[in-house]
């Protein structure tokens, strides 16, 4: 037993430092976000301030303390590097899959494999592991959380409830509120469906409530001593005008969620769609008499798994990182699936098993096209596509195979990890050069340093909120911006759009401008605007 948990753990060690380490630096960060937590990380670092987040010099209150705290530990130990602000999520999607191995060991003996590596494998867990950003912290604690939870629901030992009021607390340091009020709903609701009417006011343990406060209150209330109006910017304006507005402008149709869980669930959406259905034809023959205590367990996942969604479908505003703390229960609800059937000697049908593998397999070929897909290239497209449609239906030939013999799922996770894991390294190796090129500001800021000095400032004109956030992080200093005003009145770089020179006599004047060169693959170029002459 003991030779089995050590091959598991080491197993389970080398696919979360492939799938969430391997190749971090590949390429640099992108989009607003990455960039700009990154960059609050290492100026909180510079400042010797653990409390206040700081972000061009001024406070920066949208988010709470964790991943901050985490990256600049990650910088005191490896240095201040784009990769290095990526650990966090790593780390913390390597303790959900650990805590999720665990539980099922002790709970749902001899799906724990299966489980853990399905968490870890779920494109959502991949992408969002390897983020500088907050969105896998609050998944990782949230769901070490639930997981807490119902292990004390059904062992009643105190040590998981304790868990589950620190996990909930850091969850809260992680994204504010949210955390508590996901973890009460659904709580509430398996016990509304399972009938157990005691079960809110039993969870109430006044040591767990003092454990939630000491994880979150020192941090919450030394930021709201030091910045009054945290209160107004976090609580009211990027929590509940966040949900209740689109004033960040990230509207989204009500269904928008749907497509984003099925595509953060690949590889397993077959198989867990299946799982699904089944577990609803079997609940609603049962609707009229006590559920069994096994079928409850797949209540509390169900829940777990929809609950999320349909309240941020509500929210005028939609980020495709906001369901990410439902999708672990998905792949848990498979985990069980695959367990009862492998205890039933239950095969899987060939039909199921050839859609699970063109799915599964089917991953290949984005994988190595992404470098075109980032360029536009589609010519690449046409000529490597009948080679690649061979790869894939050979991939798939082989799962299905392997799937259909006799008692087959026991080789499910590894038929689909496979895949999963040459199309993460043929990403990184194929795609990851271009998408460094075409979608990060870091090229753009080592191409700048040979023309311009790097302590020159820098401002923008007229291009995407990622450049800007992107080159205050890779030139460590804050970014002007023409459009809201900001025009440097010394010496300094101007980054714009290509041909727009016309803009850009309208914000500077006479002010004499010298090009300095431009970076086709993002369309942009580099000015350098002497100083403005005073009358």
């Amino acid at each position: 037993m003991k030779s089995r948990l050590r091959t598991d753990l080491l197993l389970l060690a080398g696919v979360c430092g492939f799938l969430f380490f391997y190749q971090l630096k590949i390429f640099g960060l992108v989009g607003a976000d990455e960039p700009r937590y990154a960059q609050v990380a290492r100026e909180m670092l510079e400042r010797h301030d653990w409390i206040t987040p700081v972000l061009g010099g001024k406070a920066w209150l949208e988010k709470p303390i964790f991943y901050y705290w985490q990256a600049m530990i990650c910088y005191v130990v490896f240095g201040v590097s784009d990769w290095a602000a990526r650990i966090p999520s790593g780390v913390d999607a390597t303790l959900m899959v650990a805590a999720s191995y665990m539980f099922l060991r002790r709970f749902r003996r001899g799906s724990e494999l299966d489980g853990s590596l399905m968490i870890a494998s779920c494109a959502a867990t991949i992408g969002f592991a390897r983020a500088a950003a907050t969105d896998m912290p609050l998944a990782s604690m949230l769901s070490i959380a639930m997981i807490s939870w119902y292990a004390w629901r059904e062992s009643n030992e105190r040590r998981y409830l304790a868990a589950f009021y620190i996990f909930l607390g850091i969850a809260t340091l992680a994204k504010g509120p949210v955390a508590p009020f996901l973890a009460a709903a659904i709580v509430l609701a398996f016990a509304v469906v399972v009938r157990d009417w005691t079960l809110p006011r039993r969870m109430i343990w006044r040591p767990g409530i003092l454990l939630f406060i000491a994880v979150t209150l020192p941090w919450y209330i030394a930021v709201e001593i030091r910045n009054p109006e945290f209160f107004r910017v976090f609580i009211l304006e990027h929590n509940l005008a966040r949900f209740g507005t689109d004033l960040y402008r990230h509207k989204q149709p009500f269904w928008y969620f749907i497509p984003v869980a099925l595509l953060g669930l690949v590889p397993w959406i077959v198989l867990l769609v299946t799982a699904l259905g089944e577990n609803a034809r079997a609940l609603w023959s049962e609707r009229r008499q006590r559920f069994k205590p096994e079928d409850e367990y797949n209540i509390f996942l169900l829940i777990w798994l929809f609950l999320p969604i349909v309240f941020f479908s509500i929210s005028q505003s939609k980020l495709p990182g906001y369901i990410l703390p439902a999708l672990p229960a998905g792949a848990l609800i498979l985990a069980e699936y695959v367990r009862r059937r492998l205890a039933n000697e239950s095969d899987m049908h060939p039909i199921l098993a050839g859609c699970h593998a063109l799915v599964a397999a089917g991953i290949l070929v984005p994988s190595i096209l992404a470098s075109y897909i980032v360029s536009e290239d589609r010519s690449q497209w046409l000529r490597n596509g009948p080679v690649l449609a061979i790869v894939w239906l050979l991939f798939a030939t082989g799962i299905t195979l392997l799937l259909t013999r006799r008692r087959g799922l026991r080789y499910l996770h590894f038929v689909t990890l496979a895949p999963v894991i040459v199309a993460v390294s043929a990403l990184l190796r194929i795609g990851g050069p271009g998408v460094n090129l075409n979608l990060s500001q870091r090229p753009v800021a080592q191409q700048l340093s040979l023309v311009a000095e790097n302590s020159l400032p820098t401002a923008v004109m007229g291009v995407p909120r990622d450049k800007e956030y992107g080159l205050a992080f890779y030139r460590n200093m804050p970014i002007s911006r023409y459009e809201r005003g900001e025009i440097p009145s010394q010496e300094h770089l101007l980054v714009a759009p290509e041909n727009s020179q016309a803009d850009m006599a309208r914000y500077i004047g006479n002010r004499s401008v010298r090009y300095l060169g431009s970076f086709p693959a993002q369309h942009i170029e580099f000015y350098r605007v002497t100083s403005q002459v005073t009358p």
